[in-house]
């Protein structure tokens, strides 16, 4: 796989990543080097961990994990998004003044997985192909990365603007980007 290739292939799908690290950013009240990096280890990470772990897998498990994965990705990004929703409507603060608790194990390790589904069908894509697996992967946890982090900024520079309706537009945002990821698995969009 030349470099082109594999530039495109990790901005591709780097995207959901970015996306969703747009909106953490956006419900956060300060930002910090640190959370940002946060963000972008969590979504590199499993963007680089994903595609080794369906390489991995190979052939064995092609068609089950093919076959389901746009509907894991939305049910978890419909499922946080709806719940990033309900908490802005509630009024009640979701987490510490400063936004800390967005940063959770849990919430980031089921965003991590939700953007991540679609790398690990990718992963099995490169065991069929002649590609070096982990120049590939740490390509695309780097890229990953790189984006997230500013996928933050940019969205806590968007949020300090329009601080109240911030989670609203993330939970949308998210439950619009699962619906995305399922339309086009399902051939409605292109």
């Amino acid at each position: 796989m030349d470099l082109l290739t594999l530039f495109t292939l990790a901005v591709g799908l780097s995207m959901d990543a970015f996306a969703v690290a747009v909106c953490k950013g956006l419900a956060m009240k300060q930002i910090t080097v640190g959370k940002a990096v946060i963000v972008g280890l969590w979504f590199g990470g499993f963007q680089a961990g994903m595609p080794f772990l369906g390489y991995v897998l190979g052939i064995q498990f092609r068609d089950r994990i093919t076959a389901i994965d746009h509907w894991i990705a939305f049910v978890l990004l419909a499922f946080i998004g709806i719940n990033m929703i309900r908490e802005a409507l509630s009024g009640e603060e979701e987490c510490c003044e400063d936004g800390d608790a967005a940063l959770g194990v849990k919430e980031m390790f089921l965003l991590a997985v939700a953007t991540s589904i679609d790398a690990l069908a990718v992963g099995i894509t490169f065991a069929f192909l002649d590609v070096e697996i982990l120049p590939a992967i740490s390509f695309i946890g780097i890229t990953t990365f790189s984006l997230s982090v500013v996928g933050v900024k940019a969205g806590n520079v968007f949020g300090r603007k329009y601080e109240a309706r911030a989670e609203i537009v993330g939970g949308v945002i998210l439950i619009l980007l699962g619906t995305k990821i399922l339309l086009e698995h399902l051939g409605i969009l292109a």
